[in-house]
């Protein structure tokens, strides 16, 4: 049996431990195989002289509960009181935490929101200054007329170019939420989980 197998059998074996207990006992065993190897025995030799992984698994599941009932007892004591007094400090810390982060955010969309603003205008400029152009030229002034027509192209093409800025923006800001939201839901399985 290679290191793998040996872990993967162990980690079914060790399913009704805990998460994090389960995972550091992997790591160890992980690590004895990989100590072993390094003194030159091959990796099916090493797992045979770790012992079998019922016995292993059997070993560590009967050691598991003993270590439970006395110090997780101690531990939800302690951590409820602690919690219960340092209310006061986390709580207004975890609502400032949330006070930033939400303003953060808005900021973040208030910037998009603006520049599509600025987008919106500089679009309408263009149209605007098109038609007064075109106003001016038929009312009998031809030279403002085709200056202001070549604003308005102007402020259309800049219109053109700001749209694109506007999206690649709105598109980072969307990809950032996500993220952002993932990030959360991923730190509130791990609490879940444990």
């Amino acid at each position: 049996m290679n290191k793998i197998q040996f872990l993967l059998e162990l980690d079914k074996k060790l399913s009704s431990l805990p998460v994090q207990e389960k995972e550091e006992r992997l790591r160890f065993y992980s690590e004895m195989i990989e100590d072993r190897t390094e003194e030159g025995l091959t990796e099916d030799e090493a797992v045979a002289a770790i012992g079998t992984v019922q016995d292993i698994g059997a070993q560590i599941i009967a050691e598991y509960p003993t270590q439970v009932t006395t110090t997780n007892k101690k531990r939800s004591a302690l951590t409820i009181l602690l919690l219960i007094l340092g209310s006061p400090v986390w709580i207004s810390l975890l609502a400032a935490a949330f006070a930033v982060v939400l303003s953060l955010y808005i900021s973040l969309w208030a910037v998009v929101i603006s520049l599509w603003a600025g987008f919106v205008s500089v679009a309408a400029c263009g149209i605007a200054g098109v038609a007064a152009g075109i106003g001016f030229a038929c009312g009998g002034h031809v030279l403002p007329g085709i200056a202001v027509i070549g604003g308005g192209l102007t402020c259309a093409g800049l219109s053109i170019l700001f749209f694109f800025g506007c999206k690649t923006a709105t598109k980072a800001s969307v990809i950032l939420t996500r993220k952002f939201f993932a990030c959360i839901k991923k730190c509130l399985s791990k609490k879940e989980d444990a």
